[in-house]
């Protein structure tokens, strides 16, 4: 099983920072927008893992322990939910920034 990481999202919240766009120049919300698409991605990855998981277990298609579908749901459970309090952050800048006066 695996935990839906992004390497670039991983090393960015590590230094505390975003971490500078790479390869293209002149091309930095590219970047920044596959990051979150690869995020995203991976989030949904690991709901299907678990649907799946899910279904092998209740019509015993294919051997499957109960306690490895109770892990996969928690990861992707928990996935959404960070997913979702990073959604909530950037709505909750954005209401902020579009509250300043110029």
């Amino acid at each position: 099983m695996r935990i839906a990481t992004n390497p670039a999202i991983t090393s960015a919240m590590q230094d505390g920072k975003l971490a500078a766009p790479t390869g293209q120049a002149g091309a930095p919300g590219e970047d920044f927008a596959q990051m979150l698409m690869d995020g995203l991605k991976d989030v949904n990855d690991s709901q299907q893992h678990a649907g799946e998981l899910q279904t092998d277990l209740i019509t015993n298609r294919r051997p499957v322990d109960y306690h490895d579908v109770m892990i996969a749901m928690e990861k992707a459970n928990t996935t959404l939910q960070l997913t979702m309090a990073v959604r909530n952050k950037i709505l909750d800048a954005y209401q902020e920034i579009s509250k300043m006066q110029v």
